[in-house]
């Protein structure tokens, strides 16, 4: 008996170790290949896409000189929601993100809910984007915004973005890697030779707009926060993902409000109509960098929405296959290829879906529900955390937040706030889409 002991002794440290680069989940065979840095650029690509390019208009004609702190304050109230994220990607090393949170916590229907909402929303999203990132390119070749280049042109970036994650997690990560670089070169420019007009007395002594407006204000700015949510998803992928995956959904948001912040400090400093703008960061580069200021900034907004579909594209089919590992979808979504150990099918079903919206342009009411989706996830989330703790195993990569559940909770109060502001239409559809999925779960179940 002591010999059998020391032998489960055995397996079980080593199971708990950090598998090394490339390694297979028993469930999946998807390699795990990322690491601390991909999630980092991950997220920053997740997040950062074509809202900061004109939200500095909205900000400053909402709140004046306060603008640059509105971003800060939308900072820590999104930090609240990723601390919650990240004590729960510190519990769990499967893939999956949100939906699986909930399917730990709750049973496999929230779970499910969970997941297909979530993905319906990333559908709508991408659509949106594929075509803004079309508009902006057209600025360079003005025919791309007529047919027939329009159509073939969504047809290429999302076939490519197809093609790309279905040949390997390390090749996509390369394209991250590269796009995060070309994102943030013409910001970075931006802010560097921007901070020598900026105003420090006027930006201390700003006062904060009146109590409504300040809501208001939030609401939209927080726009530019979110898709953090989908970082963890591809926690079956990751080298070490309860140690790698908090850490870096604090660092990047950390950084993303700063620049956020700076960005915005700069604009208002360099253009006084910037509340009037409608290119708000083309405009204050024509006046940083004179003619070629349009055209960089332009490019950046091309890479900028670029990297955000890289990102939606190497996260939501992991909710698909995931859905399949745990029976609530065909087992086709669950099928990983055999040379570059990706879930292929959930890949294509989710570039097919994605042309089908842009080319149609039906995405536009179902974008409407995807911000109140996200906040119902987030709530599923921190809600989750107890059940969470209560079933993982301890082990040395815990993240634990300071003052136990304030800040989950405190975080809970703001997604309440939240989605009062989310209209019938929105519940409405939300509501439609439930009901779908709830069919759709149980016919799934049954088969």
């Amino acid at each position: 008996m002591e010999n059998k002991n020391n032998e489960n002794d055995i397996v079980e440290n080593v199971s708990a170790e950090t598998p090394p680069p490339g390694t297979e989940l028993p469930d999946g065979k998807l390699k795990r290949d990322i690491s601390r840095l991909g999630f980092n650029a991950i997220n920053i690509n997740s997040v950062i896409g074509a809202g900061i390019f004109g939200l500095p208009a909205v900000a400053a004609a909402r709140a004046g000189d306060f603008g640059p702190w509105m971003f800060v304050i939308c900072g820590l109230l999104t930090f609240t929601l990723v601390l919650s994220f990240a004590r729960a990607a510190s519990l769990v090393r499967e893939t999956g993100g949100a939906l699986l949170y909930a399917r730990k916590a709750f049973g496999s229907f929230v779970g499910f809910q969970t997941g297909w909402l979530s993905w319906l929303s990333r559908v709508a999203a991408m659509g949106a984007n594929t075509n803004l990132l079309v508009t902006y390119a057209a600025w360079f070749w003005a025919p791309l915004d007529e047919n027939p280049w329009r159509p073939l042109a969504l047809t290429a970036i999302i076939g490519s973005l197809t093609w790309l994650n279905i040949a390997g997690v390390r090749n996509s990560m390369a394209a991250i890697y590269a796009i995060t670089l070309l994102k943030l070169l013409p910001l970075s420019l931006l802010v560097l030779f921007g901070l020598g007009k900026v105003d420090v007395a006027a930006l201390f002594g700003a006062d904060m707009p009146e109590l409504g407006s300040f809501g208001s204000t939030v609401l939209v700015l927080l726009y530019a926060f979110v898709g953090f949510e989908g970082t963890v998803v591809n926690a079956g992928e990751a080298r070490s993902p309860r140690r790698d995956l908090p850490k870096a959904l604090i660092q990047s948001i950390t950084f993303i409000a700063v620049l956020y912040f700076l960005v915005q400090w700069v604009s208002q400093a360099t253009l006084p109509d910037l509340a009037s703008s409608e290119r708000a960061l083309v405009d204050v580069a024509a006046l940083l960098f004179g003619g070629i200021g349009a055209a960089m900034l332009t490019m950046g907004a091309v890479f900028s929405i670029g990297g955000n579909l890289m990102g939606s594209i190497l996260s939501a089919p992991r909710m698909t296959w995931a859905m399949a590992r745990d029976h609530t979808l065909p087992a086709w979504f669950a099928a990983v290829h055999d040379k570059h150990h990706t879930p292929h099918n959930s890949v294509l079903f989710y570039g097919a879906v994605c042309l089908a919206m842009a080319l149609s342009g039906t995405f536009v009411w179902l974008a409407m529900m995807s911000t109140l989706v996200r906040l119902i996830a987030y709530m599923v989330v921190i809600a989750a955390l107890p059940r969470l703790k209560h079933r993982a195993e301890a082990h040395a990569d815990e993240f634990n937040i300071p003052g136990g559940m304030l800040i989950p909770g405190a975080a809970m109060l703001l997604c309440l706030w939240l989605i009062t502001g989310a209209g019938p239409r929105a519940w409405a559809v939300t509501a439609v889409f439930f009901v779908l999925g709830c069919g759709l779960y149980f016919w799934s179940k049954r088969r």
